[in-house]
């Protein structure tokens, strides 16, 4: 694996090594290499070794200066301030390093993999069977899709599961219904759309749901089905799969539309749990983690108490034999540590969940099945909201559908697309607008940290200016279009040319791809990510605007420039992807 040791672990590695030969007890410790606006880089690690030796820290990184070898990579060091050091590298070692990416024969672009690679299951995604997406689904998808790709990228072993919620009383309604109007879910052609899906659903739904509320016999043959589905009965089953497969139909459709891959096999509901529920709660009791109280099994905590003064527990079995979300969510924590071997879990789940989950952990914990070799994860995010600030509703006040968010993204940068295009068939525009709309939405959930909320405002989400996804888009493709344009002149990396300021600022920061995909690897944050490819391409633009690439000065000039043309475009194509965005060769 042809992993490219970055620029800035070079110089790391020559100053801890001078740091070691001027104090011998300094060995290991981190000389704070950042980078800086007065030079390349700037290492204010001195001041506060100076201050636990006893030294003046001048005098110290004069010291350390003295022990830097410059020459291939460090071009100049020097002792600026009450003893921080500024760091030049050689634009020679710009160069190399970024011809050595560009050769990875793997095409990572010298990006290594995890040194202990372990497998990590992801829980994302999550809808409910009969019931429409809406925009609240939205992050969970956007945000795990996104995980999942910069886990695997690193190397790590990543099981996706979508627990759906294909369980509960409400089933019983729904299949006493189907039961008594059994033509509701047909369909009339052999291809069903997602959107007929949904709608057959909804109108059954909604017809139970009416006959629930309005007739106390219906009430009560629908209560008695919730009993005979939770016994297994064949033939109550059968229809609950009905309804599992006709929702089916519907979530592929909009995962398609969000360009999101999800395989069956991941999907893995409430349901898949049911076997392991009386087993679950017999292990807590019996080793005393849960206790009954009033007839419920409860696993109480001394720092959880309601607004009363009162404990709050987490509720596993109700007091009637049911059980509740716990006793599914500590069972999924068994699957995936005995069978799924699993390192780490981490849930992309709502933030108002969060004191769920502190309870579901806890209590596993309690019971040895999460222990010092698995964490347990919340990825906890916040509320889509409007443009008013308040969380997003149609006008009537109601959801907002998933589907017709979507819908309205792509519409608009379609009409973004059709401005700018110049040689571009109705037909390409379609599939351009598309990819455009569907990478705003995602981008402007994934460049906000996950924890915060963030307004969905589409003007703002397809704007050329600014941090959206179309602005990265857009620098991809110019730059394809360059590339295009140089027809014969290939790009060809050329050590021994000087290079301008704007030349350095962006092969200094596409050298530190690397960092920035294990740093948002490492801390589940694609906003990092996001960050990162937006600073490479207002540095492209920057570039672009100072430093002509076909009508350089020399022939060499003009194959360097385009060299870090194709090293920027393939740094954009592969972050983007692993936020899950297209990038369009032409736009």
């Amino acid at each position: 694996m042809a992993s490219v040791t970055s620029l800035t672990a070079s110089v790391h590695q020559h100053l801890a090594n001078a740091l070691t030969a001027t104090l011998p007890e300094a060995a290991a410790a981190d000389p704070l290499l950042r980078r800086s606006d007065r030079a390349d880089y700037q290492a204010n690690g001195i001041l506060a070794l100076a201050k636990k030796a006893k030294a003046n820290p001048r005098e110290l990184a004069a010291q350390v200066v003295s022990q830097v070898v410059t020459g291939d990579l460090i071009e100049d060091i020097e002792v600026s301030g009450p003893g921080f050091l500024n760091i030049t590298v050689t634009d020679r070692a710009i160069t190399r390093n970024l011809a050595a990416r560009a050769a990875d024969p793997e095409g990572r672009l010298g990006v290594p993999c995890a040194q202990q690679p372990g497998t990590t299951v992801i829980d994302y995604a999550q809808p409910n069977v009969a019931k429409e997406m809406h925009v609240g689904h939205l992050r969970s998808a956007v945000i795990g899709d996104s995980v999942a790709k910069l886990l695997e990228f690193t190397g790590e072993t990543v099981v996706r599961r979508h627990h759906i919620g294909d369980w509960g009383t409400q089933f019983g309604m729904l299949i006493q219904y189907l039961d008594e109007h059994p033509h509701e879910l047909d369909h009339k052609d052999a291809e069903v759309t997602g959107e007929e899906a949904m709608s057959n659903l909804d109108r059954l739904y909604k017809a139970a749901r009416r006959l629930f509320d309005s007739d106390e016999e219906f009430k009560t043959r629908a209560r008695r089905r919730v009993v005979d589905l939770q016994a297994g009965d064949p033939r109550t089953l059968a229809m609950w799969q009905k309804f599992v497969d006709e929702s089916k139909i519907y979530f592929f459709s909009v995962f398609e539309k969000l360009d999101m891959e999800i395989q069956d096999p991941d999907i893995v509901g409430e349901s898949g749990y049911n076997d392991m529920l009386q087993e679950t709660c017999r292990l807590l009791e019996e080793s005393g983690v849960a206790v009954r109280s009033e007839g419920a099994l409860c696993v109480f905590f001394d720092d959880i108490k309601g607004p009363d003064g009162n404990p709050v527990p987490l509720i596993v079995q109700k007091s009637d034999g049911g059980f509740g979300y716990a006793a599914t969510d500590l069972s999924a924590i068994r699957d995936r540590v005995f069978n799924l071997k699993a390192d780490s879990i981490i849930y992309v789940v709502d933030a108002r969940q969060s004191l769920h989950f502190k309870m579901v952990f806890e209590t596993a914990r309690r019971a040895g099945w999460l222990n010092d070799g698995v964490k347990a994860y919340q990825l906890a995010f916040g509320t889509v909201l409007g443009k008013d600030g308040k969380p997003f509703k149609t006008r009537e006040g109601e959801t907002v559908r998933l589907v017709d968010l979507l819908d309205e993204a792509v519409e608009r940068a379609s009409a973004v697309v059709r401005e700018k295009a110049q040689d571009l068939s109705e037909a390409e525009i379609a599939e351009r607008g598309t990819q455009v709309g569907i990478g705003a939405v995602k981008y402007a959930d994934l460049s906000t940290s996950a924890n915060r909320d963030y307004k969905f405002d589409l003007d703002q989400m397809v704007s050329l200016n600014g941090d959206t996804s179309v602005y990265l888009q857009y620098a991809y493709a110019r730059i394809r279009s360059i590339l295009r344009k140089a027809g014969e002149v290939r790009p060809a990396a050329h050590p021994e040319l000087a290079l301008a300021d704007a030349e350095r600022a962006l092969g200094l920061h596409a050298d530190q791809f690397a960092e920035a995909v294990a740093e948002a690897a490492a801390e589940y944050a694609p906003h990092k990510l996001a960050a990162y490819l937006y600073q490479l391409a207002s540095l492209y633009t920057s570039f672009y605007e100072k430093c002509p690439v076909l009508k350089a000065e020399t022939p060499e000039q003009v194959e360097n420039r385009l060299f870090l043309c194709d090293v920027t475009a393939r740094t954009l194509q592969e972050g983007m992807a692993l936020l899950g965005i297209r990038t369009p060769e032409r736009l």
